[in-house]
């Protein structure tokens, strides 16, 4: 890690617990790993409750639209003003667009809910791709840890783990499992992903 302070902006739509997860794996408590931190969330919905979680922790929120994102003149400022370095993508529902990917090449990450190829692409998020596992009949499903490329969960794979899907589990069920993989996996990823 060289001594310049690698700083994320984290990406997310909704409930905000993978950006909890990793806002407080980087920037608090004693054990946080040095060198990087999270310098910005950006919310698209002024509603997420990701950023009452962010704002607990510190941690500054931009609420963006659609055109905002997809607007080079407003988009690259914003991150320009935070310094910031790597984007992680927690559960953000809009498509990443192409000058952004080649202005931040393999340092966006996101992560999916299923084991890609499985379950990926257009509409296929959360609960979605929790009902898409239960009727395939599959029997593991996990997390895939992913670079953001221009097409829905087609990015080169740094990560998966998986879980059993046990005969009787619910949607909920297997939401829950993959929570609990992305709670213990997601943060440790990052870090040792652009740590070296």
């Amino acid at each position: 890690m060289s001594a310049h302070q690698l700083n994320i902006a984290i990406f997310a739509s909704g409930n905000g617990t993978n950006a909890e997860n990793i806002i407080r794996y980087f920037n608090t408590g004693d054990s946080h790993p040095s060198g990087m931190t999270v310098s910005l969330v950006v919310a698209s919905r002024p509603d997420a409750y990701v950023i009452e979680r962010a704002r607990r922790l510190g941690v500054p929120v931009r609420v963006i639209d659609r055109a905002t994102l997809n607007d080079p003149d407003l988009i690259l400022p914003l991150l320009r003003q935070y310094g910031v370095d790597v984007i992680i993508l927690a559960g953000f529902l809009m498509m990443i667009p192409q000058f952004l990917i080649r202005r931040y090449p393999e340092k966006i990450i996101n992560i999916h809910p299923s084991l890609l190829p499985r379950h990926g692409g257009k509409g296929m998020y959360g609960r979605n791709v929790h009902e898409a596992v239960l009727r395939s009949g599959d029997t593991r499903t996990g997390i895939t840890i992913h670079f953001v490329s221009e097409e829905y969960d087609r990015g080169r794979i740094i990560f998966q783990t998986s879980v059993d899907v046990e005969p009787g589990d619910t949607v909920d069920d297997i939401g829950s499992k993959v929570q609990l993989l992305e709670q213990q996996h997601f943060p440790r990823v990052i870090h040792e992903t652009f740590a070296s």
